[in-house]
Parts: structure tokens; C-alpha cells; sequence
């Protein structure tokens, strides 16, 4: 059985698997609670996006040559404004705060450390850039939304193990279209952060 591997890239270096990455970004948002019904255009342009950006990096999980897993980041200052603009609007050092993109893994390799290793890698990263926050945003779903599985274990209670916190005041949307939809609508998402110099960058 192959090993599963994990390994870091940054900016271009990433091209070899942005396809691999797209067609993964869609099947795992694809469940609860994203319920994205994502689709390769789309995904060509965002991760375009932090291709050209050199001081992204992709944390990426193969299994043999396949990829099963990846986590994304980059400066908070590099990212869209519905990402930006809480955190200005706030007072935040955005100029501080590097931000997670999203973290992706196959079913079947959760439980496996994978996830864990996913946060190290970018928090290692961000503390040598001289990045004093990580963050990222999670989507918020009803607890009695139609489609959320009966046995759904929301992840934050790992997230609050790694030392993220949430912070409500800190909120946005960002639109996409769910499965079973015509149209995008936006979604409410919370962002959770964590300091990596153990101070806060609360304004």
C-alpha cells in the first residue's frame, strides 16, 4: 500500500496539480455543510488566483501519485474584499494575518492526522513570514437544515484543539450555488482565528 505523503509548494509550483485540485475542491464541497455544486470553470479562475500569488502555499496529501488531500493559504492582504473587509471594517493589521483558503481531504484518509498536519504546515509557514494570526471561515448552517446527515460531527471542536477560536464579529458572505439549486446564493460564514505569538490582534 502506498505511503501517504505530504509536501508543501508555493505560488506557480502548484500548476502540475491544479487540475487534480479542482476536481478534489468539488467532490469534498459537494457534502455537508457546503453542499457546493462547483464546477471546473470556476474553479480554474479561483485557484488561478493563488497560483499567481508567490507567497500562497499549498500543503498537499498524496496517496501514491494520487492527490487525497490539500490545504490552502495565503496573505490576508492578497485576498478578494468579502474576505478582507470584516477585518478592515474591524481594525484588524490585516497586513498581520494570513489566511486559510480552505482544507480539503477524501473521506476515507480523515482520521489519519492528515487534518492536523494540514494546520502545522500552514501555521509553521505563516510564523516564519512573519505572520502574527491564521485564520480562515467557515460556512453556517442550520442545525436542522434538510440536508445535514444525521451522524455530521461539525469539525470544531478540533478546530478549538489547535487553538482557533471563533470570532462572530468577524463574519461575511460569499456566494455558490448548492446542489439541487439554479442559482448562487450567499452563505454566512464565520471566521475563527488564532494568534501565533501567543498576543492578540484584536483592535
Amino acid at each position: 500500500m502506498p505511503e501517504i505523503t505530504v509536501t508543501t509548494c508555493q505560488g506557480r509550483a502548484i500548476a502540475p496539480h491544479l487540475e487534480a485540485l479542482a476536481h478534489l475542491r468539488i467532490r469534498v464541497f459537494r457534502d455537508f455543510p457546503y453542499l457546493y455544486d462547483g464546477d471546473l470553470a470556476y474553479e480554474a479562475d479561483y485557484l488561478r488566483r493563488y497560483a499567481e500569488c508567490p507567497d500562497s502555499l499549498f500543503v498537499l496529501a498524496f496517496d501514491g501519485e494520487a492527490l487525497v488531500g490539500a490545504a490552502t493559504g495565503m496573505p490576508l492582504a492578497a485576498e478578494v474584499e468579502a474576505f478582507r473587509h470584516p477585518f478592515e471594517q474591524a481594525g484588524y493589521p490585516i497586513d498581520s494575518v494570513f489566511y486559510y483558503g480552505e482544507s480539503v481531504l477524501l473521506p476515507k484518509y480523515r482520521g489519519r492526522g492528515i487534518g492536523k498536519a494540514f494546520m502545522v504546515e500552514r501555521e509553521s509557514h505563516a510564523k516564519k513570514a512573519g505572520f502574527s494570526t491564521v485564520a480562515f471561515c467557515a460556512v453556517e448552517r442550520p442545525d436542522d437544515h434538510p440536508a445535514r446527515p444525521a451522524d455530521y460531527q461539525p469539525l470544531h471542536g478540533f478546530w478549538h484543539s489547535r487553538g482557533y477560536r471563533r470570532v462572530p464579529e468577524l463574519a461575511t458572505t460569499f456566494p455558490w450555488r448548492d446542489i439541487g439549486d439554479h442559482e448562487e446564493t450567499d452563505k454566512p460564514l464565520v471566521f475563527w482565528l488564532k494568534e501565533l505569538d501567543g498576543s492578540t490582534t484584536s483592535p
